[in-house]
């Protein structure tokens, strides 16, 4: 499909509607113009397409070697989870009890009316959990592991599905089943366990800067957005294009409590008996939507090039069939010549499209996929050993000439700047649009919407005192909820000196020990 026109008069775009005419729309149908994801016959589930499949898979990747280089190792755990094992922990199950998915038989047989139903002889003795999350067999599996301090720490990670039922979904932010990972973890000591939490916390703003190009503050959830269980939660948060919050990654200190639910015991170095202290940790294909609506545009998708499934799109542009073999043979050396390249640990994916469809129509399916680099070679090109590049992060019309073996040599260099590019216009984004606000009126207008589909909003910064009425109050009246309570993410902000220091609540006039991060989420 060839440029649309949103009205007359007005710019062509490939996606419509645009961001401002209505942004959640925008989202839809770019992650369907990418050739993403669709949604399924199964209720509020998803089919990831290879494309993003790809980009799950180089998200599982970096973030797979940077857990190991922590020292943690991956394991698989039971998809299903018995009853009994979520009532260990009366604050979990409260928790997640609303989500649970529950298998109650074990065979179908032929109804009545000649349809499957289950078989009254087939109930099972205690109903089974679809894994909403899995600290409650994971921790029946690490009460049998660990016996004495020796064990400790214990440090896993486990890649799976999970499923949480929800009645309103959204293609890679919100769905029924999702893919993610969950590590978890045993201790000796508190202190050990609260290092662990900040350090896991640490990786994933680290993933979400450096390969993401996502700007993130750190921080630590309140007790009303605490994890079921959890002694404390801590979060990644970053802003999207309509100025609201993704929660795109949690580290949870669960104390003594899971322990002591699971039964996880260590003999310590004076012979005494003790509860393990654990965490657990993780992030989910939310993240691949937390990337486009971080970068693309109204022509489609733009994707960081450190995690694109493809860096470079090979076009050939035949002038007649005996131009064929010599553009192919160009094409083919090229080819070789740009996957000898790195960037970083991987090499510069390269793709050849010969698809026997129209040049244009070619052109902006791969706009709108967001490969970084697009590159033409026609028989002009392959006499002057030349190539015609154009990058996503330009305007799509923008295109360069350069000698072959120059693009061959810089490749790695263009890609790394439109990397960095990507990381400075989202920080630019969100520090425009942080503010700090001073007084319940301020408050009130920065999140007062003039029409439906109005962005508007941002991350405001205000003194809170920690009252929970006021916390959900806010939450009733504005659809505003206290994103975190600062730790980092936000150096060399233009606001960042308003971060630090005590002040009164906005509300209540009560004394505020420091700023939090105010927002409208996803």
């Amino acid at each position: 499909m060839a440029k649309n026109e949103a009205a007359k008069g007005t710019a062509k775009t490939a996606i419509t509607p645009t961001r401002a005419e209505d942004y959640p729309e925008w989202y839809q149908q770019v992650v369907r113009a990418a050739d993403m994801a669709e949604n399924s016959p199964v209720r509020g589930c998803m089919v990831i397409k290879p494309w993003g499949y790809a980009i799950w898979e180089n998200i599982q990747r970096e973030l797979d070697t940077m857990f190991k280089e922590t020292g943690h190792k991956n394991a698989y755990f039971p998809l299903f989870i018995p009853k009994s094992f979520m009532e260990k922990e009366a604050e979990h199950v409260e928790g997640f009890a609303k989500e649970c998915a529950v298998v109650t038989h074990h065979r179908l047989v032929a109804g009545p009316n000649g349809g499957l139903v289950p078989d009254p002889e087939a109930k099972l003795e205690e109903p089974l959990i679809v894994r909403p999350t899995s600290e409650t067999i994971i921790g029946a599996a690490f009460a049998q592991w660990v016996q004495s301090y020796r064990d400790l720490p214990l440090l896993i990670n486990q890649w799976a599905n999970v499923v949480r039922w929800e009645m309103r979904t959204r293609l890679f932010l919100r769905t029924t089943e999702f893919l993610w990972q969950e590590g978890h973890t045993a201790h000796a000591t508190e202190a050990e366990a609260r290092e662990e939490t900040m350090k896991m916390l640490g990786v994933y703003a680290t993933f979400a800067r450096d390969f993401m190009a996502v700007p993130v503050f750190e921080g630590k959830k309140t007790e009303s957005e605490r994890f079921p269980g959890a002694v404390d939660t801590f979060c990644i948060e970053a802003m999207m294009q309509d100025r609201k919050a993704l929660q795109a990654g949690t580290s949870h200190f669960l104390g003594q409590n899971f322990a002591k639910a699971s039964g996880i015991r260590f003999q310590t170095k004076t012979e005494t008996e003790e509860f393990a202290w654990t965490t657990s940790w993780g992030v989910s294909t939310r993240l691949v939507g937390a990337m486009v609506m971080s970068h693309a545009d109204d022509d489609g998708l733009v994707l960081p090039p450190r995690l694109a499934p493809t860096h470079v799109i090979l076009l050939p542009v035949y002038r007649g069939d005996e131009t064929r073999a010599q553009v192919d043979a160009y094409i083919d050396a090229l080819a070789a010549e740009l996957r000898g390249q790195r960037l970083g640990e991987r090499r510069v994916e390269v793709e050849v499209d010969r698809r026997d469809i129209r040049g244009g129509d070619k052109q902006w399916e791969w706009v709108k996929k967001g490969a970084p680099l697009r590159v033409e070679i026609g028989p002009r090109d392959v006499e002057g050993g030349m190539v015609m590049v154009a990058r996503r992060d330009r305007p799509v019309k923008e295109k360069t000439s350069l000698p072959r073996g120059e693009f061959v040599a810089k490749v790695v260099e263009i890609l790394e700047e439109m990397q960095a590019g990507l990381l400075a216009r989202a920080s630019a984004f969100r520090d425009e649009h942080t503010h700090v606000v001073e007084d319940k009126a301020a408050f009130e207008a920065f999140f007062k919407a003039k029409g439906d589909k109005e962005i508007h909003g941002g991350f405001a910064l205000a003194h809170w005192a920690g009252d929970a009425r006021v916390e959900a109050e806010l939450k009733d009246r504005y659809k505003v909820t206290v994103r975190c309570i600062p730790s980092g993410g936000f150096a060399g902000a233009p606001w960042a000196d308003a971060l630090v220091g005590e002040g009164r609540c906005i509300f209540t006039g009560q004394p505020s020990p420091q700023r939090v991060v105010f927002a409208k989420s996803y």
